[in-house]
């Protein structure tokens, strides 16, 4: 738990993963493409005391990732959302085995979504259906512009998807995670598109669609879907790091979200091993408006501070909270905000220990 100026912050990361993009594990060029674009990402939106050596990002471990999250970075929970691109990696990109293996060792510290791809068709979904149970799954992570085979993406309104959504809803797996955000090398651009995400929300409205990267850099499109549908949701992942590059960008994009979504529906995410979570929290906690845009943005309250950087994802995956660390705040009377979030949000209420 963060402890800052007399307030008990609960941190739930919910977006990490470990990863394994070593030279051995490529098969191919595209590999290489996928990790160095992550690094460059992770420098150029690090501050430069945060900086990892290259080789010391193509791989972490588990014992790092304890000592990144819960020994130096304040986090209390935090939630595996593994990408597979078998297409480039020959063992997969995201560790499986030694995820939910560490998960398992540290439930009350982890939990391990999966992945699915709709173009395994049949066989993936039986195989979903075994993963479901093995993995005791809550979530999962969708990459729809993986590659497989000719095919360069898919969407979440295709009939295979849906049919895969439906058996998420038989089996209680309420919670899709899904990279919509910055494209990374060699993936397609558009195959990131948040447009099939309003179909699919409308369609399956018992299911939580958490657009990781809120949609960057199509924001101001995942706002217009994301205020008319109350099960979908924003995460931060690689949006929160400018707040140490592009602080006034930051508070657009935060401010955009307050105003269309309220706090009820924004989620803290480090992207671990992108960015380690300790300066991202410390600098979100003190963060503000700039007073010269307070007239278009409110001011962000502690309260929703809370909220973004683990009340929400705790209540979503009924993660016990400590008592003192809950909010007192109620739903969405809670908010500083006006605006189109009042008539469309749905609370999140915090979990009390």
């Amino acid at each position: 738990m963060y402890r800052h100026n007399g307030e008990n912050y609960f941190i739930v990361d919910a977006h990490v993963a470990l990863w394994d993009a070593r030279p051995e594990n490529q098969r191919n060029i595209h590999g290489k493409q996928f990790i160095d674009c992550f690094y460059g990402y992770h420098r150029n939106l690090s501050p430069e005391s945060e900086h990892w050596p290259y080789e010391e990002f193509l791989y972490q471990g588990g014992e790092r990732l304890i000592k990144d999250l819960f020994v130096d970075g304040y986090v209390d929970h935090a939630i595996f959302q593994p990408a597979l691109l078998s297409a480039f990696y020959r063992n997969g990109f995201g560790q499986t085995e030694e995820a939910f293996a560490l998960a398992q060792k540290h439930p009350d510290k982890l939990t391990y979504n999966h992945c699915f791809d709709p173009r395994f068709e049949q066989k993936g979904l039986d195989r979903l259906r075994h993963e479901a149970e093995r993995f005791q799954l809550k979530g999962v992570k969708l990459y729809t512009a993986e590659w497989q085979g000719d095919s360069r993406g898919y969407k979440l309104n295709e009939p295979w998807t849906y049919r895969y959504l439906e058996v998420c809803q038989e089996l209680g797996i309420r919670n899709i995670h899904i990279h919509k955000g910055p494209t990374i090398r060699p993936l397609d651009r558009d195959a990131f598109d948040v447009a099939d995400v309003d179909a699919a929300a409308s369609d399956f409205t018992d299911l939580n669609f958490v657009v990781e990267h809120c949609g960057l850099p199509r924001l101001e499109d995942f706002c217009w879907i994301a205020t008319q549908e109350p099960n979908v949701h924003a995460g931060l992942a690689v949006a929160i790091p400018f707040i140490h590059t592009r602080p006034r960008y930051f508070a657009q994009i935060i401010g955009e979200l307050l105003y269309w979504l309220d706090e009820d529906r924004i989620q803290f995410s480090s992207d671990y091993a992108l960015w380690t979570p300790r300066w991202l929290i410390e600098r979100f906690v003190d963060f503000q408006i700039p007073e010269d845009m307070q007239g278009e943005y409110p001011p962000i309250t502690v309260e929703q501070k809370k909220k973004i950087l683990g009340l929400n994802a705790a209540a979503m995956y009924d993660i016990p909270v400590p008592a003192e660390a809950a909010t007192t705040a109620t739903a969405a009377g809670a908010s500083s905000t006006s605006g189109p979030a009042e008539a469309v949000s749905v609370a999140a209420q915090p979990t009390e220990a």
